[in-house]
């Protein structure tokens, strides 16, 4: 077929898929498509994890460095939500939400309901007492069996050499941009801005569909790849495969969906070619950190107990401690090895891979967006991530289906 023809063709298939979705959208009570709206609206609004990003991070690391490693200051942050969640938090109760005429949705639609009101009071309650109440009651606290998961991981993956980080933030840029073509390709409507932040050492991360990259990035060229497949093969495919699901909270997801999100994206590092070691690690010591900011330990005490107990360079330890800091507190990332531990062991029971792209949503909801499939309302995902295209990535699939989670890297990167 010529690129002409092609063309056409995805044409046709996407104004058929447009057309799919509406009638989808129809089956739909009014009620449910109004409060499936304004719950997504509203996500955006409150956009906690902006909220919750350190604008400092140059000023507490000289100041940190200045007092011998001793003393951390206080994170800084934007724009917060005190004058405006008494309004967001009545038009969220306002919703009708007993006018939802299916059940699944309308359980779905309260679980979502609520989580956006603990968003509201996590974001309300920042560098407050009470902020790590807010964050146990939004993302759970760290559970004992995490704790020595990751302990386990510490003891038993290597510490080994670190990759030299060799290139920049305009590296890492162009190979995002090439990433968002390619689905671009397939699908005209998917969406991703790439941004390089001036607020520097806020690394990668997505928020709102958008790709962000702080000036000061720098990362081994064979960790790039794998970097973009967890934030927009992940994070962001499964963001726009929301957005065209009739129930629109898929796409900024629904309650609880970060403990998924952050395994797949993390087990898309992997299958991509390369996690190495120091990566898990990582996520093990983010496990740590959560818990010693729990127990109110302050930035410096964390920091300390990362390089002298495990052994972990100064400038991961350090952005470790502040990302645990956060607000007070913050136990969200303690979901990325909990979220990797979860989705290890629904693929240790030959769970399907691909309809977990389908939006953003937790394991515990899977059963009922599979009924939601099997009435016609919602449809399979639009896009599959890149790297799931790949051979070699299905053979480490098949490999990762029977791995145990200490032996989950790679000492070098794989084609």
């Amino acid at each position: 077929m010529s690129s002409n023809g092609l063309a056409a063709y995805r044409a046709l298939q996407r104004k058929q898929d447009l057309e799919d979705a509406v009638r989808r959208r129809e089956k739909l009570s009014p009620a449910a498509v109004k409060i499936d709206e304004t719950l997504a609206i509203m996500d955006n609004q409150i956009d906690w994890l902006t909220r919750l990003t350190p604008v400092n991070i140059d000023k507490i690391k000289g100041e940190f460095i200045a007092s011998g490693f001793s003393f951390m200051p206080d994170s800084e942050y934007g724009e917060g939500l005190t004058n405006d969640a008494p309004v967001l938090r009545k038009h969220l109760f306002a919703l009708p939400i007993d006018d939802i005429e299916n059940p699944l949705i309308e359980a779905l639609l309260i679980e979502k309901q609520r989580e956006l009101d603990r968003q509201i009071e996590l974001v309300r309650m920042r560098d407050r007492d009470g902020f790590i109440l807010a964050s146990v009651d939004l993302f759970g606290s760290v559970e004992e069996h995490l704790l020595e998961l990751a302990h386990d991981i510490m003891d038993n993956v290597p510490v080994l050499p670190c990759d030299e980080a060799d290139c920049d933030a305009n590296v890492v840029a162009n190979a995002a941009h090439k990433a968002s073509a390619y689905y671009a390709s397939y699908n005209s409507h998917f969406k991703c801005d790439v941004i390089i932040d001036p607020n520097p050492g806020t690394g990668l991360y997505t928020s709102l569909g958008n790709f962000h990259i702080a000036h000061d990035y720098r990362v081994t060229n064979a960790r790039i790849d794998p970097l973009i497949q967890h934030e927009i093969g992940t994070h962001i495919v499964t963001r726009h495969n929301g957005r065209c699901q009739p129930l629109h909270t898929l796409a900024g997801g629904l309650a609880d969906y970060d403990v998924l999100q952050e395994g797949l994206a993390v087990m898309a590092e992997y299958l991509a070619g390369y996690l190495p070691a120091d990566r898990l690690r990582i996520l093990a010591a983010r496990v740590i950190a959560a818990h010693m900011a729990v127990e109110e330990y302050k930035g410096a005490e964390i920091y300390a107990c990362l390089t002298e107990e495990f052994q972990m360079n100064s400038d991961m330890a350090f952005e470790t401690a502040v990302r645990a800091k956060r607000g007070g507190g913050l136990t969200k990332d303690a979901l990325y090895l909990k979220g990797l531990s979860e989705l290890l062991a629904y693929l240790h029971h030959d769970g399907e891979m691909e309809i977990l792209f389908l939006g953003k949503f937790s394991l515990k909801q899977l059963h009922s967006l599979e009924k939601l499939l099997e009435q016609g309302v919602l449809t399979p995902p639009d896009l599959i991530p890149q790297y799931l295209l790949n051979k070699n990535a299905q053979e480490r699939l098949n490999r990762v289906r029977s791995l145990p989670l200490c032996s989950l890297y790679q000492e070098s990167p794989e084609q």
